[in-house]
């Protein structure tokens, strides 16, 4: 395992476990009495669930955040048994804040995935259409808000792992600006990538949690959409239901103008190297503990030479300079979160699909700028779509304001349409 992986993990080689399963179990706490943890991954969400949490406002935690003296798996069995000694810092912010701390959500295996289809530790389920994924990687941090299980959740993304599940399972997230919010005791997976942001049922929860896990967070006084310039981007390439009614959220902006947006093409090796540097130590000796879908693409990172991974890099630099050109003058890119509604569980482990799910995300993991994933009604099958806005580097509270706004129009658009 790479150094980084052991610094941000606080990893010994006694945590690494024997390949089994996790178990029943009690794990020491702290305050008056004994911190009682049940482990469980029949219901799919779970991993790990809290069985006397904390007062405060309930708090799913994607288990790939060490949790002190609570088993972190980072969605892998090889892992079954690790019991960090230390909290993450972005977990020990939100529980110092006010947030308590009910459960190690599921997620798609080392959090390399958009199904959490995870074989170690069940499908996570969507609490809103049981036959379809969740998504993921964060996706048992979507189904525990959608499930009611919890008021806010913690996750990652890297390539679209808050945004994604947010759109199968009808919530919002934030993917905030790259290193915005601390990634120290969790689990990498490429980690100039990688982002960890909130997730919940309503932009203001997002923007409370940020007020927790980002000091001195300063909230946009942003008070009408009119005070903002939007470019629309990708509608063209989303499932006719999905594009419209991301379309309709569009025209409550009323400055808005079309973007020619490119997808960051090129790039992919880059991210795919880097999984590699996590993994290149630690699946020699266990990739018969790596499930088939995850093993199969680890083994394509370790592939990637050094100078695909230069020339991927170089292009991305490249992608960045050109989006900002391209984006010059506009507040908030706005576009599709997915271009399809939350695909069948049977499908999911297709690659044509697990593509899509990405399209639209992807490139704004490339770019680093805070993106936000908001439901903006019904679309195909009756399944919710999702309205992606995207922000400037570092102007997360305008993101979120803008987000608020939208929010309120778009509950008024469906209050008119029932009446």
């Amino acid at each position: 395992m790479s150094a980084q992986t052991d610094q941000r993990c606080g990893l010994a080689p006694q945590h690494v476990s024997d390949g089994r399963r996790p178990r029943r179990t009690v794990w020491p706490g702290t305050g008056t009495g004994p911190k009682r943890a049940r482990l469980r991954h029949i219901d799919g969400i779970w991993i790990t669930e809290v069985d006397r949490p904390a007062e405060g406002i309930r708090l799913a935690v994607k288990d790939l955040f060490d949790t002190a003296g609570l088993t972190t798996t980072y969605g892998s069995v090889i892992f079954a048994e690790h019991v960090p000694a230390e909290t993450a810092e972005a977990v020990r912010r939100l529980e110092a804040a006010g947030y308590a701390n009910v459960g190690k959500a599921n997620l798609h295996e080392f959090a390399y995935g958009t199904t959490s289809l995870n074989v170690h530790f069940g499908a996570v389920p969507n609490p809103i259409a049981p036959d379809r994924i969740a998504g993921g990687s964060s996706g048992g941090s979507a189904a525990a808000l959608a499930a009611g299980l919890a008021d806010a959740a913690l996750g990652t993304d890297s390539g679209g792992s808050i945004r994604i599940p947010s759109a199968c399972c009808g919530t919002v997230g934030l993917k905030p600006t790259y290193e915005l919010v601390p990634l120290d005791g969790c689990f990498p997976l490429a980690p100039s990538f990688d982002h960890a942001g909130p997730m919940a049922r309503d932009v203001a929860a997002c923007t409370a949690m940020m007020h927790a896990i980002v000091p001195g967070f300063e909230e946009d006084p942003l008070e009408s959409l009119e005070e903002v310039r939007v470019g629309v981007a990708w509608l063209e390439h989303a499932d006719p239901g999905i594009r419209e009614r991301v379309r309709q959220a569009t025209e409550l902006f009323p400055r808005r103008d079309h973007l020619d947006l490119p997808f960051a093409e090129g790039t992919f090796p880059l991210f795919m190297r880097e999984v590699a540097d996590v993994h290149r130590a630690l699946f020699p000796d266990n990739a018969d503990a790596y499930g088939p879908e995850v093993r199969a693409k680890i083994e394509r990172c370790l592939d990637v030479s050094d100078g695909d991974a230069q020339a991927a890099g170089k292009t991305r630099e490249l992608y960045r300079e050109h989006v900002a050109e391209l984006a010059d003058g506009f507040d908030l890119i706005v576009t599709p979160t997915l271009p399809i509604v939350a695909p069948p569980a049977a499908d999911a482990t297709n690659d044509a699909f697990r593509d899509r799910l990405t399209q639209f995300t992807y490139p704004i993991n490339v770019l680093g700028r805070p993106a936000l994933a908001l439901p903006c009604g019904p679309a195909e099958d009756g399944l919710p779509a999702s309205v992606q806005l995207v922000g400037r580097p570092n102007e997360d509270s305008l993101v979120l304001a803008a987000g608020a706004l939208l929010e309120t129009a778009l509950a008024s658009l469906d209050r008119g349409r029932a009446a």
